[in-house]
């Protein structure tokens, strides 16, 4: 496997069981992703993004074909290893933001290092007020999430994602519910976390306005790979 490459995928199908018979959400996805590319997995609601996205970051299994990470494949892992993988390798950023309420900015940061198996000493408290600096939230970081606007904790959310230095950011529509200035604000900071931290971003979006930012893109119709 090529040592430049996070992620790779041979032959994915999915298909889920319907009344009507097997529906093929997924029908032959190769897809290979260098390691620090910000890339862009775009298409029609349907179209089989969120499939993919799931399966990509081991939440699911193909019905058939491979995933490979890091040049391991994903189904030689057990299901403890996959968990550890996605705690420790793998940083989400979501359409709902989900941060802990009872926390600030600075705390859901570093809580996500915590889960990531990082004892948060002061070296790590200063790494996540690092991380809510670099998506300008310097003067935001002990305001809890009811006194934030929505894209501020979306950046908060960015910030706890890429916070443990993660292989790759997997991000599902993290701008749909974002005006457009604000989800190509939350774009950029996404192209940034490539450039600065060496951060593969994964993001799915159907927003056209949105691709010219990244480093490649993937293009899902109706479950098939559009070349």
């Amino acid at each position: 496997m090529n040592p430049d490459i996070i992620i790779e995928t041979k032959g994915i199908k999915r298909a889920f069981d319907t009344p009507a018979g097997k529906f093929w959400a997924l029908k032959g996805i190769d897809v290979a992703i260098p390691k620090g590319t910000f890339a862009i997995l775009k298409g029609r609601s349907g179209s089989g993004k969120t499939t993919l996205m799931n399966i990509l970051s081991s939440l699911d299994d193909p019905t058939e074909g491979e995933v490979f990470f890091e040049g391991r494949s994903l189904k030689e892992l057990s299901e403890r290893e996959r968990e550890n993988l996605r705690r420790k390798k793998m940083g989400f950023v979501f359409q709902s933001v989900s941060l802990i309420p009872s926390l600030n900015a600075r705390q859901n940061v570093e809580f996500s290092m915590r889960m990531a198996g990082i004892r948060v000493s002061r070296k790590q408290q200063e790494r996540a007020e690092e991380c809510l600096k670099l998506v300008g939230l310097a003067n935001r970081m002990t305001h809890m999430s009811a006194e934030m606007s929505g894209g501020e904790q979306q950046r908060v959310a960015i910030a706890r994602a890429f916070a443990h230095r993660p292989g790759i950011i997997f991000a599902d529509e993290p701008t749909a519910e974002l005006d457009s200035a604000m989800a190509a604000h939350v774009t950029e900071l996404f192209k940034e976390m490539t450039r600065r931290e060496g951060i593969t971003v994964l993001m799915t979006t159907h927003d056209v306005g949105l691709m010219g930012a990244a480093d490649m893109t993937i293009e899902l119709n109706n479950g098939e790979q559009v070349s």
